[in-house]
């Protein structure tokens, strides 16, 4: 069984500020703020959430399918893809433009500011979906607008399930396209904040929203996570990491375990309680694609 992730691929650069967001902005300056933050560590990694929850899906053993549009940049990004086993089948490059690009400063504590060029994800929509024999399961993650609207439309008419991540790109939906989305979905995941934008917006609480949907999973860092399952809440215990280093990308490891968890067939629970060992493990790493996963270790 192979999932299709519609999402970006995008390339990262990271920083560290060593300091606190909090200590550097004064809350009363806001309309005038004007601020620098001195980043010693600066890197570039391979991102976005398609590749990032097919790279956790792959390292679980599953089979990943990225759905995403990349620049005239990005042929050493389909490298990467095809020496970890991913297929590229619907992987699009368009010429005029870049691939995506974050640039995200991360601070003392593990918040982070970010700066996002689209580029060719702007022309992710340009990939259509169809029914195919071997595609059971897919999300739509963090896409371009187009896109997201579009491949939630394809998969509903495939009959293809899926998960409705809307991620950072929440706020460029209005109420009634987020109903629409959670009406074609039969799963909806979102960290606390999206889940209380996305609740605020559509006008349903988490409990409303889960009774639409096979479940709702709402990620709580590392307090765990919330499963809803037709109104009723279940709290997910979090997993400790051993040194948390850099959250880029949590989301997305989690993500890449639900869709495992999903094609085995598990419970909503089951699939966050991996979710949870997988956001574990990328935290205790640099970037989002630089852990590795010993099946062995985990928790099934």
């Amino acid at each position: 069984m192979a999932s299709l992730i519609c999402g970006s691929l995008a390339f990262d650069t990271i920083m560290n500020f060593e300091g606190r967001f909090s200590e550097q902005i004064l809350p009363d300056q806001l309309h005038i703020l004007n601020v620098s933050f001195l980043v010693p560590a600066l890197r570039r990694d391979f991102g976005g959430c398609a590749g990032n929850i097919a790279y956790s899906l792959r390292q679980l053993g599953g089979t990943p399918l990225p759905m995403a549009a990349i620049g005239s940049d990005g042929g050493v990004y389909l490298e990467r893809l095809k020496l970890q086993g991913i297929a590229t089948d619907f992987v699009r490059t368009v010429d005029a433009v870049y691939t995506a690009q974050a640039m995200i400063i991360t601070d003392a504590d593990n918040n982070q500011i970010n700066g996002f060029h689209p580029g060719a994800m702007d022309y992710a929509q340009l990939t259509k979906i169809s029914a195919r024999s071997d595609i059971k399961l897919g999300i739509v993650a963090p896409d371009g607008r187009d896109a997201m609207l579009q491949h939630a439309e394809q998969f509903a008419v495939a009959d293809i399930p899926f998960v409705f991540d809307p991620g950072q790109q929440l706020p460029r939906f209005d109420g009634e396209e987020l109903r629409s989305f959670i009406g074609q979905a039969s799963w909806v995941t979102v960290n606390d904040y999206e889940g209380k934008m996305l609740s605020e917006r559509t006008g349903w609480n988490c409990a409303e929203i889960s009774r639409k949907v096979q479940g709702m999973i709402v990620t709580l860092g590392s307090a765990g996570s919330e499963v809803w399952i037709d109104g009723e809440q279940t709290h997910v215990p979090s997993v400790k990491a051993l040194t948390p280093v850099d959250p880029t990308g949590c989301g997305d490891a989690y993500r890449g375990a639900l869709l495992f968890g999903l094609e085995q067939g598990w419970s909503l629970s089951r699939c966050a309680a991996l979710g949870n060992q997988m956001g574990a493990l990328k935290i205790a790493q640099r970037g989002p694609q630089n852990y590795t996963v010993d099946l062995k270790s985990l928790d099934w």
